[in-house]
């Protein structure tokens, strides 16, 4: 099968190097270092991109605090402005589709098609939706109750300042747009940090950003290293911190954002429990969870890592999910019949097939897949563990790739008790053709999302976060503005 030709702008993208975009301006970092940037499904060097450090980071801050000070052409920026800018944003990435399909594929390894109608259609989406939002943050009229006194007493929704939005490699477009948009709906700046793993879409919505009018240093876009994720979280001129990524990562960036007590939202790992009753509809269920284990090459925070199936059904369903794994078409994410591409790095492979030879040497069985795949690139077989016990590691720590490990069970109580029984808390689902009993048990799940006879349906109009570790916060739908404002009381006597 031909393989998807890479267009000529994309070409010509990647031939030149990429730079910081600060204040408006595309420039080198401070002091000229670089980083190459991998196609993980070859191995090989794609683009050279400059690389942030702690004076650039600086330099950043600073762009978006003057972008933010009253009198700016941002401060002047009406919420109709922003709406009008914010669609236009969902137009001009519809226009450039296929464009960013392509440098998403190269630099994270996903199926082109995948990343078409997935990542950028979801992005233009979000840029759409909330464009809506930008006039209607409202405040409330409340009445006091002083029988002395009268008073006028409203609340006020604002601006929190500059935001550092930090954003992991899995779904580079879609995480930085979860950040860079309601924070400029509410009126915010932003300092982007895409992870140095795939920096390239980023850049890319940057200087498409100043092609639809955003004014200078209102977004600004920093790809680098730990050292400069830790510059933005400790920054004293931060006043958020928006992030997506581990769980370990996330309690750093508490540690470092206590300085000036700035607000944190966190979106972070996820070890999440998909639990087939016995009176599931088996044909959609084994679909259905085999979608969960394996999107995105398995490389997805709420992905349904855990199976528990009923002991009725346990042997059906562990064999209809493991004769998916063994049909998906592993390969290049050009290739239109790839169906799952490349893990994102050699540390992320290499983590993996540890967890692949660990679980082996632990007494799991693999019914499917269980070591790489011999080609070159990051490849690994989709894989199916069973006889697991929920001491091993396979069955405790995200392991981020396409594994899943199955264990029968014999009652509800059992089952809730096993799936609750995680450090994360970010999903959770369920399988049953009792619709009462599905909504009780979900009800009893210790997760920030539960979907019932279905997995990774989504909409942006619905709030996405987790419980215990797996963050503080919502983002997406109304909720998702919260974190992005403060809420001022006005009182004023009469």
């Amino acid at each position: 099968m031909p393989t998807i030709a890479v267009r000529d702008d994309v070409t010509a993208y990647l031939a030149s190097p990429r730079k910081l975009l600060i204040d408006g301006q595309l420039v080198d970092a401070a002091d000229g270092r670089t980083f190459e940037t991998i196609d993980p499904a070859t191995a090989k060097p794609l683009a050279t991109v400059a690389q942030a450090g702690i004076q650039d980071v600086h330099l950043a801050v600073q762009a978006a605090r003057r972008a933010f000070d009253e009198g700016s052409a941002w401060d002047r920026f009406t919420p109709r402005m922003r709406a009008r800018l914010l669609w236009k944003m969902g137009d001009l990435l519809e226009e450039h589709a296929d464009e960013f399909a392509q440098l998403e594929s190269l630099d994270n390894g996903k199926p082109v098609g995948s990343a078409k109608d997935g990542d950028v259609a979801t992005a233009a989406e979000l840029f759409r939706y909330f464009a809506g939002w930008a006039t209607k943050m409202e405040g409330t009229t409340i009445p006091m109750s002083s029988e002395i006194r009268q008073f006028h007493a409203y609340t006020r929704r604002e601006p929190v300042g500059v935001v550092a939005g930090i954003v992991p490699w899995n779904f580079p477009l879609v995480m930085a747009c979860f950040k860079v948009i309601p924070a400029l709906t509410a009126g915010n700046t932003v300092v982007l940090k895409p992870a140095e793993q795939t920096p390239l879409t980023a850049l890319r919505l940057g200087e498409l950003f100043l092609e639809a009018g955003l004014p200078a240093g209102v977004l600004n876009v920093v790809p680098g290293f730990g050292d400069a994720g830790a510059a933005l979280s400790s920054h004293q001129d931060v006043d958020k911190v928006a992030f997506t990524g581990s769980t370990e990562v996330g309690k750093k960036i508490v540690a470092a954002a206590g300085g000036n007590l700035k607000k944190v939202s966190l979106e972070l790992g996820g070890k999440a429990p998909n639990i087939v009753f016995a009176d599931a509809d088996l044909e959609k269920a084994i679909v259905g969870s085999a979608h969960a284990a394996f999107f995105n090459q398995g490389q997805c925070c709420v992905n349904g890592s855990r199976l528990y199936v009923h002991r009725d059904v346990y042997d059906e369903v562990v064999a209809g999910v493991s004769e998916i794994a063994k049909k998906i078409r592993v390969g290049n994410g050009f290739d239109p019949e790839t169906e799952m591409g490349p893990l994102i790095s050699d540390e992320q492979y290499t983590k993996v097939v540890g967890y692949l030879t660990g679980g082996a040497a632990e007494g799991a069985t693999a019914s499917a897949g269980g070591s790489a795949v011999d080609r070159d690139g990051y490849f690994v077989q989709p894989t199916v563990f069973t006889d697991v016990s929920e001491e091993m590691a396979i069955q405790t720590d995200e392991i981020f790739g396409p594994v899943v490990t199955a264990i029968p069970f014999d009652s509800t109580d059992e089952v809730v008790r096993a799936a609750n029984n995680t450090r994360y808390g970010l999903a959770a689902g369920l399988w049953s053709r009792d619709l009462g009993n599905a909504h009780k048990v979900g009800a009893r799940l210790r997760a920030g999302t539960v979907w019932l006879n279905t997995w990774h349906a989504d909409d942006v109009t619905l709030p996405r976060g987790g419980y215990k570790e797996s963050g503080w916060g919502r983002e997406l739908g109304s909720f998702g503005l919260d974190d992005y404002t403060e809420l001022k009381t006005v009182i004023a006597e009469l």
